[in-house]
């Protein structure tokens, strides 16, 4: 996964236990990939996650390594790599283990951005002060 400049658009940011919970509740709608250096399905998954940050840049694209984030990975319950997590307006609204073709991601997006929040969602996993 690639870090870059906080709120680049198109880019994905690597977030820690400390920036996690302020880049959930600061973006309106925001997938997190949590993977780790040596998963193969994670690295198959990174270029077509960079590709579709880079085609959505109103959306925010995150990225935690759960080797360097244990805690925060913990704390987001992750059992499987990769693991993604997107969220809408601070809320947990949707979770996918394994990874995704560049369209299945895209329709997911597509999918929140029209979900009704009135009944749906979790907070952020805690983690840190974020």
């Amino acid at each position: 996964m690639s870090a870059s400049a906080p709120d680049a658009p198109g880019r994905v940011l690597a977030l820690t236990e400390a920036t996690f919970g302020s880049a959930i509740r600061s973006h309106e709608l925001v997938v997190v990939d949590f993977w780790a250096s040596w998963c193969a399905p994670c690295r198959r998954f990174s270029p077509i996650f960079a590709a579709v940050a880079a085609e959505h840049p109103e959306v925010l694209f995150a990225s935690v390594d759960t080797e360097s984030e244990p805690g925060l990975a913990a704390a987001a319950n992750i059992r499987a790599l990769p693991t993604l997590m997107l969220f809408r307006d601070g809320l947990l609204v949707q979770t996918h283990q394994g990874g995704l073709r560049a369209s299945r991601l895209t329709r997911m997006l597509e999918t929140v951005r029209a979900q009704d929040m009135g009944s749906v969602g979790a907070p952020a996993p805690e983690a840190g002060q974020g």
